[in-house]
């Protein structure tokens, strides 16, 4: 009962939540549910749920009550069977998708060459390729794991940086050798990292490169360029996979299109390949993240939709500018072929 309600009742709040009109009492080990029969039926699917869950050794936290909920609601199988399968396990700590639209991520990892992840900050896009790569390299599924991502400043310059060439990329690939850190030992990672079994690279090294039994993770893809996406793509080998991530509203290249951008267009019909969208429903940090992504994404919309609104009443006034010019060329060729002069102050013939 105490992993169920979650330290200060905090679980018990969640479930609340999501079924409004449901009274719940606790008293003991005894969960009592009053209110309408629909929503009441609803929550004591989702509390047996949680119970399986909990006895399968799943950590429940506020995602995964809120992710069961919705689960259930759209009638996507049991959330003890979609969001309990473990991807690996590090220090104890079981990683594992917490969310439909994770879950459904994983697997097309599973079962294509490349996969790419969009979505906004904090839906695990990252987080989760790399624990797919680590699960890759335990199992001798691949030979490498290479990580990279684009040497991009979010929005400002840094200017010049002291050091050795690793020194000055070091700090655009620190959250890669963070997450590496979190879900391997943490005196293993520099022995892989010297043997060359894990490699961590900007992407500007990875030209003339063909990368076999390889899994590949392309981080902050939204920053690389058309022709820098086209380059990584082909660096794939025999026996690789690539997973390419990144949020396409946090561009932070100072001119040009986004490769990120143009490739979902470019290859979306190409088998083999898979386009995973995750949305504010899979975000796993705070709850304000989510609210956030969504309040962002109603300005922008708004905005483009001004933006056309102003387009059109541009082209509107442009055609109507282009006939008052074409009427002016036909009067004025109508007069020239009478031969009868305009005046220039009065307009009198």
């Amino acid at each position: 009962m105490v992993r169920l309600l979650g330290p200060q009742d905090r679980l018990l709040r969640t479930l609340e939540q999501q079924y409004r009109q449901v009274d719940v009492h606790v008293r003991g080990n005894q969960i009592t549910l009053h209110g309408d029969p629909a929503e009441v039926q609803a929550a004591s699917a989702l509390v047996g749920e949680l119970i399986t869950m909990i006895r399968n050794g799943h950590d429940l936290g506020e995602v995964e009550v809120a992710s069961s909920a919705k689960i259930l609601e759209q009638g996507a199988g049991s959330p003890a069977d979609v969001l309990s399968q473990a991807i690996l396990t590090s220090r104890g700590k079981s990683i594992r998708p917490k969310t439909l639209g994770q879950k459904a991520y994983v697997d097309a990892i599973d079962l294509n060459t490349i996969v790419f992840g969009i979505g906004p900050a904090g839906t695990g896009k990252t987080y989760l390729a790399m624990a797919k790569a680590v699960q890759a390299l335990q199992r001798k599924e691949v030979d490498r794991i290479i990580l990279t991502r684009p040497a991009v400043e979010a929005g400002e310059r840094l200017g010049f940086l002291p050091g050795t060439l690793t020194d000055k990329i070091d700090p655009y690939l620190r959250p890669l050798y963070d997450a590496l850190n979190e879900m391997m030992d943490p005196e293993l990672v520099p022995k892989l990292l010297a043997t060359g079994v894990v490699e961590v690279a900007p992407l500007a090294y990875m030209r003339g490169r063909t990368l076999n039994s390889s899994f590949i993770v392309l981080d902050e893809a939204q920053n690389t360029t058309p022709e820098q996406m086209k380059m990584f793509l082909t660096r794939l080998g025999f026996g690789s996979k690539m997973v390419v991530t990144g949020d396409i509203t946090q561009v932070d290249l100072p001119v040009g299109a986004s490769g990120l951008q143009l490739v979902t267009r470019v290859l979306d019909d190409i088998d083999d390949i898979h386009f995973a969208r995750l949305t504010s429903d899979d975000v796993v940090r705070h709850t304000l993240v989510g609210r956030i992504v969504d309040a962002y994404t109603t300005y922008d919309a708004q905005r483009m939709a001004q933006k056309h609104e102003r387009d059109s009443a541009r082209d509107g006034d442009r055609g109507a500018e282009g006939e008052n010019r074409a009427a002016r060329r036909s009067g004025l060729q109508r007069d020239r072929s009478t031969g009868i002069r305009r005046s220039p102050r009065r307009g009198s013939w």
